[in-house]
């Protein structure tokens, strides 16, 4: 149980840093793949009750805005 909820945990951290990472290498269409791919992991951690609804909200609206944000 606890070794399953780390690892929806740590692939779901993975897939938000990468995002960033494209954000901050201003790859707009990397950054879309990334967010497409954080998106599955942040609702999946979300519906297994991993972490809290408020958090998935949270993250999927942070940083859905910064490749909004990016030229």
């Amino acid at each position: 149980e606890k070794e399953l909820n780390n690892v929806y945990r740590s692939s779901m951290r993975t897939a938000m840093r990468n995002v960033e990472k494209a954000v901050a290498s201003n790859d707009k269409e990397k950054a879309k793949d990334a967010l497409a791919t954080a998106i599955k992991r942040i609702d999946k951690a979300g519906s297994k009750g991993i972490v809290h609804k408020n958090f998935v909200a949270r993250n999927k609206s942070r940083l859905t805005k910064k490749i909004n944000e990016m030229k």
